[in-house]
């Protein structure tokens, strides 16, 4: 098959996979009207644009995978630049219809998608009332693998649950109070990794994976689950089938097996780890602590992909290199690594992992133009936020110095860990370990992409295919 023909069927076959169920939900939008209003004053999408949104925006994320990548549809997404063109489908939209949110003519929900970032704030700073993180999809998914955690849970649950998870993860400290036992885990799976890319000739992402994971299993179950593979095999078979979401039978027997193998962890209690962090943090019959492991174990993938692009970064921008050079020599124990997790989070900004935030409505809500239905479904597209070049000077280009002033980030909405009541309680334990892993890789030597794929700092790719990333390393 030549490359546009196989490339066409690849997409197809994403799309087709990720949108199955959405062919009955199409017959019915074929008999939406017009763009216009809707009964309560918002504006409401035509029939073509939904189309285009959900051909251009949600088709291409759904068909990379929402809950764990599909690598081929991940370089498709690239090949195309699936991801810069949702971008500027969103910049359309907003330029058609205003400040929105804009609601969309679907049958079977009420659905409205961001499109001011003033609404975008709104929204993440009134999570979980009225815009609850437990959205309709969410639950869905997550389902598949941690039924009780604390995204899917509501009311007094919730909150037991969000306490347990900040405590947990000592979420309001740049450096976990374990970070003297977690570094120096860091540093072995470093050297590890390092000695494997040397015998292989080059770091690629299944080095660097592996290593991060191995690493995760340590911090967060202790020094026994390093080699449990079983257990990395059964969250990412489920995950898989929660990418599917409601459309894939939830394998029960499965995730209990899962659940209760981090029981066994859990129970153990290693010092050292956060198991062992944990068995001290009061609990209540509601705190379901195993039901709360999985999704950091999950959520960690994006400290492992966006730290991989962070090397491209650096690569490609020498200043900021040499930069992270000299923040690598002058670092003192347990200090954070402020220029090493502003590059971290601008990988993260400029890819995001997690580019759909969803909420749903659990009360009216009412906006300059209109008002909204209680349980309406609202999206906030990050990449449109973070890339969109009408409106940010920054879009396009590598620019850590949005993260070394905090003000920079609350003057819009850069929201690669979520935001507001409900941003993810891991964000410093990620960035935490993300610099640390980078710092122990970069001291004293340098890595350089394949040819190829060096990156055009003067405009960064839509997408960036982190599964064929390959450095050289330079002692």
């Amino acid at each position: 098959m030549d490359k546009p023909r196989k490339d066409t069927f690849l997409l197809a076959a994403g799309v087709l996979g990720a949108f199955g169920a959405g062919l009955a939900a199409g017959r019915s939008i074929a008999r939406a009207a017009g763009p216009g209003t809707t009964n309560d004053g918002l504006p409401r999408a035509s029939l073509l644009d939904t189309l285009a949104l959900g051909l251009e925006v949600f088709a291409p994320l759904v068909a990379q995978g929402v809950i764990i990548r599909r690598p081929p549809m991940v370089a498709l997404a690239e090949r195309l630049d699936l991801d810069r063109r949702a971008v500027q489908r969103m910049q359309k939209l907003r330029d058609k219809y205003g400040r929105g949110p804009l609601m969309l003519p679907l049958p079977i929900r009420q659905q409205a998608v961001v499109l001011d970032p003033g609404h975008a704030k709104r929204v993440l700073d009134e999570s979980p009332k009225p815009f609850s993180p437990a959205s309709t999809e969410k639950r869905a998914a997550l389902a598949h693998f941690e039924p009780q955690g604390v995204l899917l849970s509501t009311g007094a649950q919730r909150s037991e649950r969000r306490r347990f998870n900040e405590a947990a993860l000592d979420t309001a400290n740049p450096m976990h109070r374990m970070a003297a036992g977690f570094l120096p885990l860091v540093e072995e799976e470093a050297a590890a990794m390092l000695a494997a890319a040397r015998d292989k000739g080059s770091l690629d992402w299944d080095t660097w994976s592996q290593a991060w994971y191995r690493m995760f299993r340590r911090v967060v179950l202790g020094n026994s689950a390093a080699d449990d593979h079983a257990l990395q095999a059964m969250i990412t078979r489920l995950r898989g089938a929660a990418n599917w979401a409601g459309f894939h039978p939830t394998m029960r027997a499965k995730r209990e097996r899962f659940l209760a193998r981090i029981q066994e962890y859990l129970d153990r209690a290693e010092a050292g780890s956060l198991a062992g962090y944990m068995a001290h943090i009061p609990r209540n019959s509601t705190t379901e602590p195993r039901q709360q492991v999985p999704q950091w174990l999950f959520a960690f993938d994006a400290a492992v992909i966006a730290s991989f692009r962070a090397l491209a970064l650096l690569d490609s921008h020498p200043e900021a290199a040499g930069r992270v050079r000299a923040e690598i020599a002058g670092r003192r124990e347990q200090h954070p690594l402020p220029f090493l997790r502003a590059t971290v989070l601008e990988a993260l900004r400029l890819w995001p992992t997690t580019p759909m935030i969803l909420r749903q409505s659990t009360a009216r809500t009412h906006w300059e133009d209109g008002s909204m239905p209680a349980g309406t479904g609202v999206l906030i597209h990050a990449p449109f936020f973070h890339r969109d070049d009408t409106r940010l000077r920054e879009a396009n280009r590598f620019a850590p110095e949005l993260w070394l002033d905090d003000s920079a980030a609350r003057d819009w909405p850069l929201v690669p860990f979520s935001d507001g009541p409900v941003t993810c309680p891991g964000r410093n334990l990620v960035l935490m370990l993300s610099s640390a892993m980078l710092a122990n890789v970069l001291d004293g030597r340098k890595l350089a992409l394949a040819p190829g794929r060096r990156l055009d700092p003067a405009r960064l790719p839509g997408t960036l295919d982190n599964y064929r990333l390959r450095f050289t390393v330079e002692e």
